[in-house]
């Protein structure tokens, strides 16, 4: 399997200005080969090959009076966002075809010199030493290595994000680990106020780096929005805004990941709950708490790490009612509002805290049985508890 190593670097201006050539370079060749693809699509024409595309974008170019400065960098990132811009369509095609699982993908769009930079060597283009990397006709950089590499690289992606941070994403070749196996099985209840509730009765709270600096991001943002665009001061509260993001992002994505390593090292079975992630952040009034969470990066986290380290990852169905059955005796006692954080059984007068239930639930879901319930098997209701329910739901209903 592959994986993905991600190091801080720290180039000198000569190096940054080398970078920011190259940056330029791989953006006007997806651009303008874009741009030919669209004009080929509006005259009902075929989409240009990725052969011909990299002949006349940049073997052509080059000869030509206002691109000749191509030849200034390394062919490779050329040629390799011209092969990301091909699978980026093959991917639209097929997902407006069927052929792909999951949402459907838009067409590609062009790059602009305001987002995240990216331009990826391939072998031949760079070469690892012990503290520096050096690439193709921008030189040697100098890296800190927070951990060793697993093996060879086959490829190493130069990244810029808009805080002006330097990053090198390395694509190693990994074996997967086998972790010694465990006994424990762990269903996982996502929710606001505490970010994971465990079936064990485990609590964990997020760091909720967005919510505690709130007021300072809204400083940011009516600074910025009081400046001209196009002007230094303008670049530099855009700035400030982008290393605020940076740290709220570093701050969660720490976090995610060492709640998802412990998981996976604790337990053997992980049972997670399928939430529409996308469909409850149009929710304006919960949609940025659920941003400030990152509940999708966790389930892809665990996800990667349990393939890594040979654990059972398992994903039960969205519309399973985990939160209104009884973990004890199965009894579905209806629907519950939000507010509602503890709730009594009517068939065996057992008290739930509303998370650690529905944690218990998803893990018999899941295929593993802690309750008195057996396996998760439907409950046949009495009449005599019909009875109770109805009496406990209807108000002014008097009992047969």
């Amino acid at each position: 399997m592959k994986a993905r190593y991600k190091y801080r670097i720290y180039p000198t201006k000569y190096q940054q200005t080398k970078l920011a050539q190259l940056f330029g370079c791989v953006r006007v060749v997806w651009n303008d080969s874009l741009a030919c693809c669209q004009e080929k699509y509006a005259q009902r024409e075929k989409k240009p090959t990725n052969s011909e595309l990299q002949k006349q974008f940049i073997t052509q170019a080059k000869k030509t009076e206002d691109r000749e400065w191509l030849s200034e960098v390394s062919a490779i990132p050329l040629q390799q966002s011209l092969n990301d811009l091909n699978q980026a369509y093959q991917n639209f095609f097929k997902s407006t075809k069927g052929h792909r699982k999951g949402k459907p993908i838009r067409p590609p769009k062009f790059k602009s010199r305001k987002s995240k930079q990216t331009a990826r060597f391939t072998k031949g283009g760079f070469k690892v030493a012990q503290h520096k990397l050096y690439l193709a006709k921008i030189g040697k950089l100098k890296i800190v290595w927070s951990r060793k590499l697993a093996n060879v690289p086959s490829s190493v992606t130069v990244i810029k994000d808009s805080a002006n941070r330097y990053f090198l994403s390395f694509v190693v070749e990994i074996l997967p680990e086998v972790l010694p196996k465990k006994d424990n099985s762990v269903g996982i209840d996502l929710g606001i106020k505490t970010f994971a509730t465990l079936s064990n009765g485990q609590k964990i709270d997020a760091p909720k780096p967005l919510k505690k600096r709130i007021k300072k991001y809204r400083k940011l943002s009516k600074s910025l929005s009081k400046k001209t665009r196009n002007t230094n001061r303008y670049e530099k509260a855009r700035l400030r805004i982008a290393k605020f993001h940076a740290k709220l992002k570093d701050t969660r994505t720490d976090f995610l990941h060492k709640l998802s390593t412990k998981i996976i090292n604790e337990n053997q079975v992980i049972v997670l709950e399928d939430l529409n992630v996308s469909g409850m952040v149009k929710n304006r009034k919960l949609s940025r708490a659920i941003s400030d969470l990152g509940w999708r990066k966790f389930r892809i986290l665990l996800e990667g790490k349990a393939e890594k380290y040979s654990r059972d990852f398992r994903v039960i169905d969205r519309w399973q009612p985990t939160s209104q059955v009884c973990s004890c005796c199965g009894f579905r006692g209806g629907k519950l509002d939000l507010s509602i954080r503890e709730w009594h059984c009517l068939n065996c007068e057992t008290t739930h805290d509303r998370d650690h239930n529905a944690a218990i639930n998803i893990l018999v879901a899941g295929g593993h049985s802690e309750t008195k319930n057996g396996h998760g098997g439907k409950h046949k209701t009495t009449a005599k508890v019909a009875a109770a329910c109805d009496v406990s739901t209807r108000r002014g209903a008097k009992a047969r």
